[in-house]
């Protein structure tokens, strides 16, 4: 649905052209709407991804999965679903960054503020103006919520859902945040979008751990981005080579679609990257106590994941990195209070230190941790 960013309401304007104008007001670059009985499939495969283990620890898929398979079993008197996007397209290939070992790889979407933060004010904004205009009742969902948002991207024609189960944009490539307004209003849907995939597996074969056991489906348990932000144990040894320096998610996949010659830089400044959060220095992240890492990711995505389990990362990072330099920094976190950091900084001295140097280590660490014991051995 094609819209005037016009901020002059038009004379007679449908209730639909309002949305619309209103949404690329608010900095959404893309507005349609769909039904709620739209995505029929979805369940099923929801199901499956359950029932496969995929999802790993995120219980929260499980616990919600009825909720999330059907709109109306979350909200049973909606009638129309407003589904908007915002582009967040970088100003270069994040990829870019891997080949810097010294450096940490921060995934795009959280080089900046929360998206959820930005988005879900706005949608507010606009669901405010539907029911000024339409009366009824509406609520208002950004992926925090068991709504299902890509399926209905899809059937609302944002987009298709590619084979690395991300959506997938003509215009915009992979890189859209989505939003959801559910309405009581009645209002008639826009057509689905064709899958435009093809015989193409980029995103596949882009993978740096498989993740992906066939076109169209996730093992979220081998995904970086899991590994990296949901997992609040150790990182599994056989994937921690293949992280290289991926210190919060991952763009390999999305980064790898041929759709995104089509892309653009996102125009939302809130969402442009931070010159520290580009390509920040594995040597200053490892310093990080806990207030440094509250003020350095004030406001970022990153925040949510906590300091230990951000700096299990950086020292993966670190281990990879063939830098002996970060050696020092390393052995100071092997007297850090977290266990998780810990067992990690055996890890990444194992891999910057010589044999009989870690040895003599290893003989002088005195740990009554389990899980940091394992590490030596």
């Amino acid at each position: 649905m094609r819209t005037s960013t016009s901020s002059r309401a038009a004379k007679g304007e449908t209730l639909r052209q309002m949305i619309g104008r209103q949404a690329r007001l608010a900095g959404f670059d893309a507005v349609a709407v769909t039904s709620p009985d739209a995505i029929p499939l979805a369940p099923a495969r929801l199901k499956e991804f359950v029932a496969d283990g995929f999802h790993g620890s995120m219980g929260w898929i499980a616990e919600t999965l009825e909720r999330r398979a059907d709109p109306r079993t979350l909200w049973p008197e909606v009638r129309s679903i407003i589904v908007l996007a915002m582009n967040y397209g970088p100003d270069h290939d994040p990829r870019e960054v891997l080949e810097k070992r010294d450096r940490g790889a921060i995934s795009v979407y959280a080089q900046n503020r929360d998206y959820h933060d930005i988005i879900k004010g706005r949608l507010k904004e606009i669901a405010g103006r539907i029911v000024a205009r339409a009366g009824g009742d509406v609520k208002v969902f950004v992926d925090t919520a068991p709504v299902m948002e890509k399926p209905l991207a899809e059937a609302a024609g944002v987009g298709w859902q590619g084979k690395h189960s991300n959506l997938v944009s003509r215009e915009f490539g992979s890189w859209l945040f989505l939003g959801s307004i559910f309405t009581t209003a009645e209002i008639e849907p826009d057509t689905a979008e064709e899958d435009h995939c093809g015989s193409c597996r980029a995103c596949l074969d882009a993978c740096p751990t498989d993740a992906f056991p066939a076109p169209y489906r996730l093992d979220a348990r081998r995904c970086i981005s899991y590994l990296t932000i949901e997992n609040k144990g150790p990182i599994p040894h056989e994937f921690r080579e293949a992280i290289g320096n991926r210190i919060y998610g991952c763009d390999d996949c999305l980064a790898a679609c041929p759709w995104n010659k089509f892309a653009r830089q996102a125009s939302e400044a809130k969402l442009a990257a931070r010159d520290d959060l580009r390509e920040p220095k594995l040597a200053e992240l490892l310093a990080l106590d806990d207030a440094a890492f509250r003020s350095l990711f004030s406001g970022s995505p990153v925040k949510r994941i906590g300091r230990d389990r951000f700096l299990r990362n950086v020292l993966i990072a670190a281990g990879n990195s063939g830098d002996a330099a970060l050696a020092a920094r390393c052995r100071e976190l092997l007297e850090d209070p977290s266990p998780l950091v810990r067992g990690a900084a055996v890890w990444a001295l194992s891999r910057l230190l010589e044999p009989a140097e870690l040895a003599k280590l290893a003989a002088s660490a005195q740990e009554s941790d389990e899980s940091v014991r394992a590490e030596w051995r």
